[in-house]
């Protein structure tokens, strides 16, 4: 496929990621430290450059993927980054190497792994996935490979993680600990992107909706996090830092400390997005903007989990079966034990009535959204995989009005259903 080097359509309105252009070799930061006092570092950078799936769309001629400045970052990223949490659990290495071909065979440039996938998060299959990514990167230019990992925040049940520890957390042992053996792991001597995977402090996670102050905790200080960070970024051993499942006030935080201590400053943020989570547009997308902090928004579970494919809405179909909310009980219950389902049927209806299969829908919406730097999209298969990238690629830019005007129709009266 090649790449586009058009433009964003002048319907779409102008936003820190809607800057697409072709994608370039990558450049050395801009933040790359000058002051480094320590003999035994040295400046690596040198280096460095810096589906066919039957669908329905009536409007369905392949456009090309394009690629958008991650915040304040000289990273030009994919409007897909293939999530690669099943590899090792759901997914065999093959099987890994064969979708990581294909993506970036199709114009993704950009991965998203984790020191403790794949999940579910257990002992022995902790950091796998990224031993699938090494072996798939061992024939690949590194250079063209944006990666993005994340370092776990507070845990009291991922202690395996480190060598000796009871607890995660967001401190200078902890980060240096988890970026020295994700570097090994995916036998790489950087990281592009280096993400706090949730906050060290207490904040409602993973579907818990309201703050309960009676859980609040000490935490580590941002400034001593990101003097943490800086010692790697200084190292050459990341390029740039984000967060995720993060609040405004951490963002706001994180940003104010950096601006203070003249520390480097996060460049993303990767929340959950979806037609039944939009959360993000309450507030972060104000703190996000480019005229104010500038980050970049990567939204895992753009489907909600699978969820708005609609493969659930029948227990008894193979595809349910097979897919994680039955596989792993417990696994996202916000989307099976609420409304959420209810939201689901309306969209997958109002998607038929417009010509569109609910993935085209739910892609499209999150893909079109003026705030959207990069959808995370997984999948345990290829054709998967060629289904979720035909989707996106199909489906008109933007959303023609009266698809909008349905969704916002439909939101109205599901403003928030997983947690309802």
């Amino acid at each position: 496929m090649a790449v586009s080097s058009s433009t964003v359509s002048a319907s779409v309105p102008p936003f820190l990621c809607c800057n697409t252009t072709k994608i370039p070799s990558f450049k050395v930061p801009r933040h790359t430290p000058l002051r480094l006092c320590n003999a035994k570092r040295t400046q690596i950078w040198v280096k460095r450059s810096c589906f066919k799936s039957t669908i329905t769309a009536k409007v369905a001629q392949q456009s090309d993927l394009q690629y958008r400045k991650l915040g304040d970052s000289d990273l030009q990223i994919s409007e897909i980054t293939l999530g690669t949490m099943t590899f090792g659990e759901q997914n065999t290495e093959k099987e890994g190497h064969e979708m990581l071909s294909y993506a970036f065979e199709h114009g993704i440039n950009a991965l998203d792994t984790a020191e403790h996938y794949p999940f579910p998060m257990k002992k022995e299959t902790s950091g796998r996935t990224d031993l699938y990514i090494a072996s798939w990167l061992k024939s690949q230019p590194r250079d063209k490979v944006i990666l993005a990992t994340k370092v776990c925040g507070y845990s009291e049940r991922s202690a395996h993680l480190r060598d000796n520890a009871k607890v995660l957390r967001v401190d200078a042992v902890n980060i240096r600990e988890s970026v020295e053996k994700s570097l090994k792991r995916l036998n790489t001597d950087y990281i592009d992107l280096l993400q706090i995977h949730w906050p060290d402090r207490y904040v409602p996670l993973f579907g818990e909706y309201f703050y309960d102050s009676s859980k609040w905790r000490p935490s580590i200080p941002f400034v001593e996090q990101l003097k943490a960070l800086q010692e790697v970024i200084d190292e050459g051993k990341v390029r740039y830092i984000g967060v995720s499942n993060e609040t405004s006030y951490g963002v706001m935080e994180f940003v104010h400390a950096a601006r203070v201590e003249g520390l480097s400053k996060i460049v993303s943020i990767q929340n959950s997005y979806s037609l039944l989570v939009r959360r993000f547009e309450v507030d972060l997308v104000e703190v996000c903007h480019p005229k104010n902090c500038n980050i970049g928004l990567l939204s895992y579970s753009p489907l909600a989990g699978g969820a708005l494919s609609g493969k659930y809405l029948d227990i008894n179909s193979e595809a349910a079966k097979k897919g994680r909310f039955n596989l792993f009980p417990g696994y996202m219950e916000r989307y099976n034990k609420s409304i959420a389902k209810e939201a689901t049927v309306q969209y997958i209806e109002m998607a038929k009535k417009h010509g569109l299969s609910p993935v085209q829908l739910a892609l499209g919406f999150v893909r079109d959204r003026p705030f959207m730097t990069s959808l995370i999209i997984g999948a345990t298969s290829v054709e998967q995989l060629k289904e979720d990238i035909d989707a996106f690629l199909t489906t008109q830019r933007p959303l023609p009005p009266e698809v909008m005007e349905d969704i916002e129709a439909i939101f109205k009266r599901y403003k928030d259903p997983a947690n309802l």
